[in-house]
């Protein structure tokens, strides 16, 4: 009925307007055409004024008396009538004689090409040649070229600089002379060439270093040290100008004068603990082979001094002696440290060994890393306290402990960048739970937010109270990944997650989590810590080496990443998205990671290998057959808000993400997952007892800590970056390092510009089960009406594949994998092999068609 008045429909009495794009196709055809016109004029000039240079190095002396006669080049050009000999007439010989004789000499055939890439770039409507990058060019080869040739071929009769390399090689030659005129020349020149070219000497002066080194040490029968060090009983170094060595390279000490109590200060030759704080700042690959003899009883007030550490090439925490104060019985006395570590200037990025029999990072063998001035450099103030409130927090803190009876021996203190622990030993017969349940008495005395009490500390036999600083620090990325720790390590995948509370930076390899399950309030820094990790690994991995599947069901959150696609991303196949936002699309997503999990499962079990490090090791050295095996790069799989995924699909993400955790690690496929909401419904046990590593960040009620670490303190942090990290058997407090979104988009527009894969990385299309639109009993009757068609194209190209049936007949990937399932009922192909194609069981048409006809 609904057709049938449709078809009553009388057509409207006028025609309709055109629409706006067809009243506006005059307009924009004939931009083209101007666009084109001027492109085409553009090229002609550039190619005019080559051709005329080019002439002019072969007739310049017979037109010459021409062009510098005294009427000008007006009237040669106009009112002369004589006949010239360069092949671009009267104005190809002006303007040669222009650029050539009066201008840069041979260099000026740059300009015409510039003239002519501008018209194609006009012609085609877009950057088809880097022009900027041309002019960059244009001008070191007139300012290098023209003097260049004038100084070499002085006494040559063609103007080779021209009157810009004449002029100014006579200006130096006065100014410097004809030896410093080279010398300027020569250092000019190989000053851009290191520039251009970027070449690297290191290695050069790295092997003449090495190699003068071992000269000295064939020759040397001991050790030289460029500094006297002194000498210290047990072997630590001691400076005798120093007061009084401290017990931690790391902390900030009160002390307790009482008679009772034991000095935190102690004899540096009789405190152990001191002197392994003091080979901690030692580079292990230069240790200290000289052994020092024993000397004579100084006086004690010349032996003890400040300790200042005076090793060449160690940048060690550095003492800041603070006077000490005076409180009723007890008096305080600290020093403030500030641990830092050896930065590198050039990058954080690694190189391509030239020595490995395969490389895989040939396949992108022109890729540069991000280079460390894409990221913010922020002001790294040194990590004090003040004195004030040092004295403050301690005083509450022991007023506090005793107005409930509790007695301490000693306290010590750790200032962070965020936080300061203090460290309390009580005395004998105290209970540990008495000073627990005293949290909130501590906050109350104390009027600070995120009060925290550690009891006991593992491994220590003190208890701890975080105390936030008032004056919090910005823990820098760019600092972080500029450090000695991050860029010289051998980790599979480092991430660098930022400073413990003694300062120290965080640097630990997902690889060996291998999944890590992140949790924290709206607000709270988890985004910025979503984006720390993968500026570390953009920072240290090779395309070749690193691929992410990123599902962010906010679709803003890691839409940032889209520009990277073609280096980084993978996605499944005929996908116009790489960053998954659709929660069909993340089912099928993590049902090709599964796919791809079995897939190398059964690679590494033909080359007999029990993980992916001694996989890719064997087929580095080829030692496997490229035909049957492949280079396999680290999958990390990031998912921003999963409480989203599992209350829309459930049962259908939990398992395979559940089975992803359990299984996927030895095949490098690494979990990130992060969520705002840390429920049971949405953290399952499943799910946790598969995720060892695992990362809160401030959170609103207790129950919500114990859910993402199993115990409580999530809701004391102080938030914006502030975090807790379970990892192993240890619980840490960290502050996370801070990357603006700003940085980010530098540095995948760096990644982004350079040339990439075809593609993204491309996953197994996943085999389609029923719930999900397959319908594996054939029925004749209620097969798709593009079955025939797609049984054919199966069988001419012989392949069974589902992508191939969306490309050929535009069809959406649930139609195409109904169809390809209906092709396997029906016997036609084969079942699906994960990555690999279908096998197809008819090998012409004639016997198809025999087939389809008993169908019908």
């Amino acid at each position: 009925m609904a057709t049938t008045l449709k078809n009553k429909k009388t057509p409207p009495p006028e025609a309709p307007p055109p629409p706006a794009s067809e009243q506006g196709q005059p307009l924009i055809d004939k931009k083209r055409q101007i666009r084109l016109g001027v492109g085409i004029f553009l090229l002609l000039a550039g190619v005019f004024t080559c051709l005329s240079i080019v002439s002019y190095c072969f007739t310049w002396t017979a037109d010459q008396s021409f062009l510098i006669s005294k009427e000008g080049l007006s009237a040669f050009l106009f009112h002369d009538q004589t006949p010239v000999a360069n092949i671009c007439g009267r104005l190809g010989a002006a303007l040669s004689h222009v650029l050539v004789y009066k201008g840069a000499g041979l260099a000026s055939l740059t300009i015409g090409i510039g003239i002519a890439a501008l018209g194609i770039n006009i012609i085609y409507g877009k950057k088809a040649l880097p022009l900027l990058r041309y002019m960059r060019w244009v001008s070191i080869l007139l300012l290098l070229l023209a003097p260049s040739l004038t100084f070499l071929f002085g006494e040559s009769t063609f103007p080779l600089g021209g009157a810009l390399g004449k002029n100014a090689i006579d200006y130096f030659n006065g100014l410097l002379g004809r030896l410093g005129t080279g010398m300027v020349l020569l250092s000019t020149i190989l000053f851009f060439i290191f520039v251009i070219f970027a070449l690297d000497i290191s290695p050069m002066l790295n092997r003449i270093r090495a190699r003068a080194k071992k000269v000295r040490d064939t020759f040397t029968p001991e050790p030289v040290f460029n500094t006297p060090i002194p000498e210290e009983e047990n072997g630590n170094l001691i400076d005798d100008s120093a007061p009084f060595p401290v017990d931690s390279a790391a902390s900030n000490y009160l002390n307790d004068n009482d008679e009772d109590v034991t000095p935190v200060i102690n004899d540096a030759r009789k405190n152990k603990e001191w002197d392994m704080a003091l080979v901690e700042h030692k580079k292990p690959e230069e240790p200290l082979t000289e052994e020092y003899e024993e000397e004579e009883e100084e006086p004690e007030d010349e032996r003890y001094g400040e300790y200042t550490e005076f090793l060449e090439g160690r940048n060690a925490a550095a003492a800041v002696p603070v006077s000490t104060v005076a409180h009723d019985d007890l008096e305080l006395s600290y020093v403030v440290k500030q641990v830092e570590e050896p930065q590198i200037k050039h990058g954080a990025h690694i190189s391509i060994a030239d020595n490995e029999p395969f490389a895989p990072e040939e396949t992108l063998r022109n890729y540069k890393f991000p280079t460390l001035d894409l990221l913010e450099e922020r002001v790294q103030e040194a990590i004090s306290l003040n004195r004030e409130e040092l004295d403050r927090n301690k005083d509450q803190i022991l007023n506090t402990l005793r107005s409930f009876g509790i007695e301490i021996k000693t306290i010590t203190a750790t200032v962070g960048p965020t936080v300061t622990l203090y460290e309390v030993v009580p005395a004998e017969g105290v209970r540990i739970s008495k000073i627990r349940n005293l949290e909130d008495d501590i906050a109350l005395n104390l009027a600070a937010l995120g009060i925290r009490i550690i009891a006991p500390i593992p491994g220590k036999g003190t208890i701890g109270i975080e105390v936030p600083n008032a004056n919090k620090q910005i823990v820098n990325m760019r600092a972080l990944l500029s450090t000695d720790k991050f860029v010289n390590n051998k980790m599979s995948l480092p991430i660098a997650l930022g400073k413990k509370i003694d300062n120290e930076n965080y640097i630990v390899d997902l690889a060996t989590m291998p999944h890590l399950l992140m949790a924290g309030a709206t607000g709270q820094g988890k985004s910025v810590g979503i984006n720390a990790i993968l500026v570390s690994l953009l920072y240290k991995k090779h395309p070749s080496q690193l691929k992410f599947v990123m599902v962010d069901p906010k679709k803003v959150e890691l839409s940032i990443y889209r520009t990277i696609e073609k280096h980084f991303l993978a996605k499944l196949p005929n996908e116009d998205e790489s960053i998954i936002t659709d929660i069909k699309k993340v089912i099928y997503t993590l049902k090709a990671l599964c796919d791809e999990m079995d897939d190398r499962y059964g690679l590494l079990k033909d080359a007999g290998a029990r993980n992916i490090r001694e996989y890719n090791e064997k087929f580095i050295a080829r030692r496997l057959n490229p035909e049957h095996h492949k280079y396999l790069p680290f999958i990390v799989l990031v998912i921003d808000e999963f409480a989203d995924l599992i209350m829309t699909a459930g049962k259908e993400v939990e398992m395979p993400i559940a089975r992803l955790a359990q299984l996927a690690r030895a095949v490098g496929i690494h979990l990130i997952i992060a969520t705002q909401r840390p429920s049971v419904n949405v953290i399952t046990g499943t799910i946790k007892a598969n995720f060892p590593a695992r990362i809160a960040f401030k959170v609103s009620a207790k129950v919500d800590s114990r859910t993402i670490l199993d115990t409580g303190g999530a809701e004391q942090l102080v938030g914006r970056g502030d975090m807790l990290i379970s990892h192993g058997s240890e619980l840490l407090r960290l502050q996370c390092a801070f990357v603006d979104t700003p940085e980010v988009e530098n540095v995948v527009e760096f990644i982004g510009r350079q040339q990439g894969y075809p593609t993204a990385h491309l996953l197994p299309e996943p085999e389609m089960d029923d719930e999900d639109g397959g319908n594996k009993s054939f029925d004749p009757k209620n097969r798709d009406k593009l079955f025939e068609e797609c049984a054919r194209v199966v069988v001419q190209k012989q392949s069974g594949s589902t992508s191939n049936l969306q490309r050929q007949f535009n069809l959406g990937y649930n139609r195409a994998g109904r169809i390809m399932d209906q092709l396997e009922s029906a016997g036609i192909v084969g079942p699906a092999m994960g990555s690999k194609p279908r096998d197809v069981y008819f090998k012409t048409d004639s016997e198809l068609d025999e087939f389809l006809s008993g169908l019908s």
